[in-house]
């Protein structure tokens, strides 16, 4: 087995000791980051946020897979820079306010990562104020991703939506919507730009967003 093959394995087994060994002996083999992340990140992730989709995986698997791919971008971050050189836009991420959750919005932060995006990861319960200050700090961002879980902070993801509209005057912003409160019907109505049932489908639809 390589050291790619085993590196994929230890991801989708939730082994993040191990992820980060992989990755440096991976460096050490000279293997490219980006294939690092393109041959063995990627798929294990794909792999597990198919399983979440399906409901074939525990919630504590998941998890753990996302935490040994997180262990690995930090190895690589830290030796040669190269998730930030290579990164292919920047998204602000966050669950709305009055919403707990994060479960989905992690899996999604990891799946934007290991597409090659720079990630924002404003957490939960965040408010309409914070959404818009995080656009105005980081003026690179392209793209602004809203989570919502729960039927009762619907309307506050609404509001999120209609600031960044009212902000954001030439359209420059691509407005992402999902979890499991929201549905194609609402996000067409409030003017999300996207809306995604999985976290693998999120990072797939934001790159057609890349020019």
């Amino acid at each position: 087995m390589t050291t790619l093959e085993e590196l994929r394995q230890a991801i989708e087994n939730g082994h993040p000791r191990d992820a980060q060994f992989l990755v440096s002996r991976a460096l050490e083999e000279h293997i490219k980051p980006s294939l690092i992340v393109d041959q063995a990140m990627v798929p294990a992730m794909k792999t597990v946020g198919e399983y979440y989709k399906q409901n074939d995986a525990d919630i504590p698997r998941i998890l753990a897979a996302a935490r040994s791919v997180r262990k690995g971008f930090d190895i690589l971050e830290e030796k040669c820079g190269a998730m930030e050189e290579q990164s292919i836009g920047t998204v602000i991420l966050g669950t709305v306010e009055g919403d707990l959750h994060d479960v989905g919005k992690n899996i999604v932060a990891i799946m934007f990562r290991s597409a090659g995006f720079k990630v924002i990861d404003l957490g939960v319960d965040i408010s309409e104020k914070q959404f818009l200050k995080a656009v105005r700090d980081n003026p690179e961002v392209s793209i602004v991703c809203i989570s919502s879980l729960l039927t009762t902070s619907i309307p506050e993801m609404q509001q999120v939506v209609k600031s960044l509209r009212r902000h954001d005057k030439e359209h420059s912003l691509k407005i992402m919507v999902g979890g499991g409160a929201v549905t194609q019907e609402f996000a067409d109505t409030i003017g999300a730009d996207a809306y995604t049932e999985s976290a693998v489908d999120a990072a797939e639809k934001a790159k057609t967003f890349i020019i």
